[in-house]
């Protein structure tokens, strides 16, 4: 018996919106045996797009995993620039047999630049339907997971693909903290070092730590998380509180400066 197909459903549709259910019935009348795990990023923002693709497959990642995303933000161009100048649907395989298929628009293919060696266009639909993440795309993924590439279009070049910008929040999660684009190989600052961090217009003290490096409750850190695999992203957290609530709440994709305190 064939092992069933493993679905990570990245979009930005809201947390607990039916689109999801939509998409995921869609894909179970497709194929009956697919399972189906859904992660729902803020509206708009392929930073966090591109992040969670990246996380879910380079780590614990395996043959036989789909990772299928949706986030296309139609800000600030018609529908017919939309179709032709960007958020298409683009395929690739990596070398470890992990199949990504997502909208190419933004920062959403950013974070898997350097473990890509072909991207390609997918062949299907992009208008015609409000809901082409459900009317169109499921079939698509379908058959490119059951090893039927007929959809799979020209290919797409590499430098076409935006680097990952540099200190930008990319997602906060449960706890508050906030995951960061800066990996910890960027970080130059030694741990213990006493810095003072601005993030949406508010500066604190805080210092720079690691999984050794103690710190207090209510102190704020900036230290290596739990994403990005070999070299993780870094995190700006309060110990035992929200560092995003600390910083006024920021926005995904807001910038932030770590500097030396003098």
């Amino acid at each position: 018996m064939a092992e069933p197909l493993i679905i990570q459903l990245i979009a930005d549709y809201g947390v607990g919106d039916p689109a999801f259910a939509e998409v995921i019935q869609k894909f179970t009348y497709l194929d009956k045996d697919i399972r189906i795990r859904a992660t729902s990023v803020p509206a708009f923002s392929t930073i966090a797009t591109g992040l969670w693709i990246s996380q879910f497959a380079t780590v614990n990642a395996f043959s036989g995993l789909i990772i299928y995303s949706n986030t296309a933000p139609r800000i600030a161009i018609t529908e017919e620039q939309h179709n032709h100048l960007g958020g298409q649907l683009a395929y690739t395989t990596l070398e470890d047999g992990t199949i990504v298929i997502a909208v190419n628009v933004g920062y959403c293919f950013s974070f898997l630049k350097n473990k890509i060696t072909k991207l390609h266009h997918v062949n299907v639909p992009n208008a015609g339907s409000q809901f082409r993440s459900r009317d169109y795309y499921p079939n698509v993924v379908v058959k490119i997971a059951h090893g039927d590439l007929s959809a799979v279009g020209e290919e797409i070049s590499l430098s076409s693909i935006r680097d990952v910008p540099k200190n930008v929040i990319a997602f906060i999660d449960g706890y508050g903290n906030l995951k960061t684009t800066t990996r910890k190989s960027q970080c130059t600052i030694p741990i213990g070092t006493r810095v003072k961090i601005s993030c949406n217009n508010t500066m604190l003290e805080g210092v720079v730590a690691d999984e050794a490096y103690k710190v207090h409750d209510g102190e704020i850190s900036f230290a290596p998380g739990s994403t990005g695999g070999d070299d993780r992203y870094m995190e700006i957290w309060v110990r035992g509180m929200s560092a995003w609530k600390t910083f006024g709440n920021p926005h995904i994709e807001t910038e932030f400066t770590i500097t030396p305190v003098a």
